[in-house]
């Protein structure tokens, strides 16, 4: 047996990680608080929070959980964004539902052989790729939010295409992932409060954390 590697026993001891109780606690809270009207807080709002606050958690730990809980976010995000004329994020869940059912696949299935994925870098043809689809991608949908009138047309084709390309990296285990929803969430959290949606904005703030700490986490499992 390598002396190197922790016994099981030892393994048990390790204590929990603090988001291991505040993310869960949070979210429960949150809920309880909307349906009980403690807060003025939008239900589907709080549900929003309390779904993806859990989604990127999970993520963080590599967990599979978090698609199908992501699936969930995606309903509850969709309904919000249309209430509010961010039809680029409001189209955006749809995109993000089905990337939701591909990323699930391909975790389970998307290694050598049909094995379990693996978290790795980015290639260079992606990054090519990423960098196209950035420029073009933001000023065509920009041209478009400008059409239907959308409340933010250059930030909110932006963020669209940044996360587009996020989430195709979480999908195949690409560690840069982190890095692209870093910088959208630092655009979105003025934005969302621009739009007086606090909660929402609060919520992509505690994301650039999640991010920050699953980048490390991430790291570890690279090396």
């Amino acid at each position: 047996m390598d002396k190197s590697s922790p016994s099981p026993a030892i393994a048990l001891k390790r204590p929990l990680a603090p988001d291991t109780i505040v993310v869960p606690a949070l979210s429960v809270l949150l809920l309880l608080c909307a349906w009980q009207k403690w807060l003025p807080i939008d239900l589907t709002e709080a549900f929003g929070f309390a779904t993806g606050a859990i989604c990127v958690w999970l993520i963080t730990k590599e967990n599979i959980w978090n698609w199908p809980i992501g699936l969930a976010n995606n309903i509850f995000f969709a309904m919000l964004f249309w209430r509010t004329r961010l039809y680029a994020d409001f189209g955006l869940q749809g995109v993000y539902f089905a990337f939701g059912v591909w990323g699930w696949w391909q975790w389970l299935h998307g290694g050598e052989g049909r094995s379990k994925l693996q978290v790795s870098r980015t290639r260079r043809t992606e990054w090519i790729g990423i960098a196209v689809f950035l420029v073009l991608g933001t000023w065509g949908l920009r041209e478009l939010l400008l059409r239907v009138n959308g409340s933010a047309p250059f930030l909110d084709a932006l963020t669209t295409v940044i996360c587009l390309a996020a989430q195709y990296l979480l999908c195949r285990k690409r560690i840069e992932n982190w890095w692209l929803w870093i910088t959208a969430d630092l655009i979105y959290v003025p934005l969302y409060s621009s739009k007086h949606l606090p909660l929402t904005a609060v919520l992509y703030a505690g994301f650039i954390v999640l991010c920050i700490l699953g980048l490390k986490r991430w790291k570890r499992e690279l090396k």
